[in-house]
């Protein structure tokens, strides 16, 4: 009994070398089903972890947005092997992945605030987010302020402008504190936002929500807010101390965001 032939897609060409438009094709044809498994096994991560439709579409939205600058970076790894990273950039926060040159300090701030905008300020302390914010409330004819402590932003009290304040016993009276969900504030920031015109999100309390809810929790509500600014043309700023949590949760939270400082 003689052997099985071998498949025929196994059998090489009779110069022992496929062609060039054939190479292409293989190649292309491995990164394009690479991709699609990468996308499935993606999908079926966020599905197991309890996501709803609305947030599988807002991860998938995030996701697009930055596409453009994954496949880039890839391409650039594939031309040449990867450098030996130094130890001191190992120790280093991940960088935003559309940086951004901070103002000389002292100096007044150039970042004015688009509609739609969304950024992440990296500070122990808030700071820079507030000078963000008192030079482009202007801009926006509502301002919604979410805080542990009342930041000193001009107008303290105005019909404009909504105060949620966060981590006290909650009196029901104006100012008092409260133990709020994240779903609760989605709901008191949607009203602002949804009026003509929207409204400048101000947020320095990110460390509390992670604290009081889940990682998890606090990141699908970021990406919320962040969709939010964008479909009702209100913009978000972020004060952030990012040694609250670990790298690899900073960097997810960075990638919610179109700026990081």
């Amino acid at each position: 009994m003689s052997d099985p032939e071998p498949e025929p897609e196994l059998l090489s060409d009779a110069g022992g070398e496929a062609p060039a438009d054939e190479e292409y094709a293989r190649a292309y044809a491995e990164g394009f089903g690479e991709g699609i498994r990468s996308a499935l096994r993606e999908i079926v991560q966020h599905t197991s972890r309890g996501h709803t439709a609305q947030e599988l579409r807002i991860l998938a939205e995030s996701r697009l947005a930055r596409l453009a600058e994954e496949v880039e970076l890839k391409r650039k790894s594939l031309l040449a092997p990867p450098r030996r990273p130094a130890w001191n950039s190992l120790l280093r926060a991940p960088s935003g992945a559309r940086p951004w040159v901070a103002p000389v300090p002292g100096a007044a701030p150039t970042l004015r605030l688009r509609p739609g905008a969304s950024v992440l300020v990296r500070e122990e302390r808030p700071a820079r987010a507030l000078d963000f914010v008192r030079a482009s409330a202007g801009a926006f004819p509502r301002l919604v302020v979410i805080s542990t402590r009342p930041p000193e932003l001009p107008p303290a009290s105005s019909p404009g402008r909504t105060d949620i304040l966060l981590g006290g016993a909650g009196t029901g009276e104006p100012g008092s504190a409260e133990h709020l969900t994240p779903g609760e504030i989605g709901g008191r920031v949607r009203g602002p936002t949804e009026a003509p015109g929207g409204a400048l999100v101000y947020v320095d309390a990110v460390e509390y929500l992670t604290t009081e809810n889940s990682f998890e929790q606090t990141l699908r509500f970021v990406h919320w807010l962040v969709t939010q600014a964008k479909e009702t043309g209100s913009a978000v700023v972020v004060s952030f101390d990012r040694r609250s949590i670990d790298l690899k949760e900073m960097s997810r939270l960075e990638h919610a965001f179109d700026t990081v400082l």
